[in-house]
C-alpha cells in the first residue's frame, strides 16, 4: 500500500516539468499541500524573481536537534534526448519507473511524502524537517539562500540526509564545485608590432599555466588517506576563446575553468593564489602598455563540498537505518556541504543510481523505492 501511494506521488511529481530554466512553483505548492495536510508547519520561501521558491517544513516541536530530509525540486532539460516515452509522464516497465527526475531526485521526495504518517510518529522524538530547494542543477542556488536563513534562526537542526541517487549506499563526502569565467581585455594591433599591443590570449594562457602549477601543488596538499577518487582537489580548463585573426593582436579572451575541492582550505588556497598572480603580475604588465587593459572574473557557481569527518551522527543514523557499516565519497557535487557549513552533520543516501541521472529514459527501480521507504520508515523507531 505504501509503495503504491509513493508510486502515485512520484507520478505526480514527474508530471511537473520543473526544469531549472523554468518556474518550480507548481511542484513546490503540491509538496506544500501534502505536508500541510499531514500537520507540518510549512514555509514557502520565494526568490527575488518571484518564479522560484524553496520549501522548509517541520513536523513536531520546533526545537534543536532535529533531522532534515533534503532534496531538490529542479531537473535537467530533456532537449535533444531520445526518450522512449514522454519524459514528463511516468511510465512503468519491468519494475522500473521512468521519467525525468525519477531518480534525480523526485524519487526521494516521493518516498518522504509517502511516509508522512510514519515521519509524524518519528517527530514525537525529535523534529523532522523537510528542505526542498530550487536550482540545484545550476549551482545549488536555492540551497545557498536557504542555509543563510537557517543559520540565523535560534532553532538548529542537527542532522541532514540528502537523498541524491546513491543506489541507497551511504556517502559521507563529496567534492565541492566551483565554476568561473575569466575575461581578459587587451589592446589590439598589428601582429608585426607585438610590443605595442596587449595580447589577451597570451595572458589567458599565462593564467592557465599558473592554474597548472597550482594543480601540481594540490597533489602535494592532498591529505594522507583521502577517500576521494581522484584523492586531491582537481582543476579543469573547460574552454578558451579569443582573438580575431592570424595577424591581429588578440584584444579579448574568455576562459572557463572549474575546481572540485576536497575541502574549504584548498578552495581558499587556489582562489588566493590565482588572485595574487592576477593583481601582482598579469595586470601590472598589461597596464604598463595599455592602462585600459583588465581581467575580470565571474563566479558561475561556488559550492563547498561535504568534508568527511571521523564523527558524523547523520552517517551513523543511516548506518543504523540501513544496516550498512561503510561510507564512501563521491566526486559529484550535492547540497550536503552547504548544510554541513552551518553546523549540521550530513550524509548522502537515496534511491536510484547516478548513472541514470540526466540521461534519456531516466528511471528509478521499485526495489530502490522500497529500500528508501524502509529506511525512512525505521526513523520512527530510531533513537533520538
Amino acid at each position: 500500500m505504501r509503495l503504491d501511494t509513493t508510486r502515485a506521488i512520484l507520478s505526480d511529481l514527474i508530471g511537473f516539468p520543473s526544469v531549472s530554466s523554468d518556474t518550480n512553483l507548481p511542484i513546490i505548492h503540491y509538496i506544500a499541500d501534502r505536508l500541510e495536510a499531514a500537520g507540518a508547519a510549512v514555509e514557502v520561501m520565494m526568490d527575488p524573481s518571484g518564479h522560484k521558491a524553496n520549501l522548509f517544513a517541520t513536523l513536531g516541536e520546533a526545537r534543536d536537534g532535529g533531522l532534515v530530509l533534503s532534496g531538490h525540486s529542479d531537473v535537467v532539460p530533456v532537449t535533444d534526448q531520445d526518450w522512449t516515452s514522454d519524459p514528463f509522464t511516468m511510465t512503468e516497465r519491468d519494475g522500473k519507473l521512468y521519467g525525468r527526475g525519477a531518480c534525480d531526485m523526485k524519487g526521494f521526495i516521493a518516498a518522504c511524502l509517502g511516509s508522512l504518517d510514519l515521519l509524524a510518529e518519528a517527530a514525537r522524538t525529535r523534529p523532522i524537517h523537510f528542505a526542498f530547494t530550487h536550482d540545484e542543477e545550476v549551482g545549488c542556488l536555492g540551497a545557498q539562500e536557504l542555509v543563510k536563513i537557517l543559520a540565523k534562526r535560534p532553532v538548529k537542526p542537527a542532522l541532514c540526509i540528502i537523498g541524491e541517487p546513491t543506489s541507497m549506499q551511504v556517502f559521507d563526502g563529496n567534492k565541492g564545485c566551483c565554476e568561473y569565467t575569466v575575461r581578459f581585455e587587451g589592446r589590439p594591433g598589428h601582429s608585426s608590432a607585438p610590443d605595442k599591443g596587449v595580447n589577451a590570449v597570451e595572458y589567458a594562457v599565462r593564467y592557465i599555466n599558473r592554474l597548472f602549477e597550482l594543480r601540481a601543488e594540490l597533489v602535494k596538499r592532498c591529505p594522507e588517506g583521502s577517500r576521494f577518487d581522484p584523492p586531491q582537489t582537481t582543476l579543469n580548463i573547460g574552454a578558451l576563446r579569443g582573438g580575431i585573426s592570424h595577424n591581429v593582436i588578440a584584444p579579448r579572451a574568455e576562459l572557463n575553468w572549474e575546481m572540485r575541492p576536497i575541502n574549504e582550505a584548498d578552495m581558499r588556497f587556489v582562489k588566493e593564489e590565482i588572485a595574487s598572480f592576477v593583481e601582482d603580475t598579469l595586470l601590472p604588465e598589461m597596464r604598463a602598455i595599455a592602462p585600459e587593459a583588465g581581467i575580470s572574473t565571474e563566479t558561475i557557481g561556488e559550492v563547498v563540498g561535504l568534508e568527511p569527518m571521523d564523527e558524523n551522527a547523520a552517517r551513523d543514523l543511516v548506518f543504523a537505518l540501513t544496516g550498512q557499516n561503510h561510507a564512501g565519497c563521491v566526486a559529484f557535487n550535492t547540497e550536503a556541504g552547504l548544510f554541513q557549513s552551518i553546523g549540521m552533520d550530513a550524509v548522502i543516501c537515496g534511491p536510484g543510481s547516478i548513472e541514470q541521472a540526466h540521461k534519456a529514459d531516466e528511471f528509478v527501480s521499485l526495489d530502490q523505492m522500497s529500500q528508501a521507504l524502509a529506511m525512512i520508515g525505521r526513523l520512527a523507531s530510531a533513537r533520538s
